[in-house]
């Protein structure tokens, strides 16, 4: 049975699954979930017998159906472990992860579109929300930056030589960064992983812009894989 995910091009949860997928290689499908469109699709009866949080993404697989994109990425390094995604070492696999959590539970969560839609229902002032988002993204940024720093890594990733764990959760924050008029120039460290990651087909296909339901590829049908 093929991979199914339910994603929305643009959430930086599902940005991270599709690229754990497409470093290892993985054949799946995507179920856009529109979470603007129609009232939020997220929020229609149908998504929520799938995923009762009314989040994406969730992932059905052989083993049944998984949400929360951490807990979803584990599970696709221990269900297919190779190429890995978490280096050799018990102190190394707990660095890497404490940079997903940085992203995860300390960024993310304070971006998310439900946050956003609380504090500014409706049509307000995009001003403040940019504020908002430039505001925790520089704090989270200062500390990873200064993290991978401290690490010694000389890799041209977050820790290594090859892309892994903690490069498929910081590249969608750099998306929103750079969305929201973030001058990300002054991570020096992140902006050049970023455009490391970039380069790599595994990225470039996960990227918002490249899948179906972006906006610019709904009339076609088809997604644009070709990023200059």
């Amino acid at each position: 049975m093929s991979l199914v995910l339910y994603s929305y091009f643009r959430s930086s949860a599902a940005y991270r699954v599709r690229i754990a997928l497409n470093l290892k290689n993985l054949d799946y499908t995507i179920h856009p979930v529109h979470l603007l469109e129609n009232g939020g699709e997220q929020n229609h009866s149908e998504y929520l017998a799938i995923n009762p949080q009314g989040l994406v993404p969730a992932i059905q697989t052989t083993d049944g159906l998984l949400t929360e994109s951490a807990a979803i990425v584990e599970y696709l390094e221990e269900r297919y472990p190779l190429p890995p995604l978490l280096p050799e070492g018990v102190r190394a696999r707990a660095f890497v992860r404490s940079l997903t959590q940085m992203i995860a539970c300390d960024i993310h969560p304070l971006n998310n579109l439900r946050v956003l839609n609380y504090l500014w229902p409706g049509n307000e002032p995009v001003k403040p929300r940019n504020e908002w988002m430039q505001h925790w993204l520089e704090k989270g940024f200062g500390a990873f930056e200064n993290r991978i720093r401290g690490s010694g890594s000389k890799g041209s990733f977050c820790f290594g030589t090859v892309p892994g764990l903690a490069d498929l959760f910081l590249i969608p924050q750099v998306y929103n960064a750079l969305r929201f008029g973030l001058a990300v120039e002054r991570y020096p460290l992140i902006l050049g992983i970023y455009r490391n990651c970039i380069s790599l087909e595994a990225f470039r296909q996960a990227a918002p812009e490249n899948q179906l339901d972006a906006p610019e590829n709904r009339k076609s049908g088809r997604a644009n894989i070709q990023i200059a």
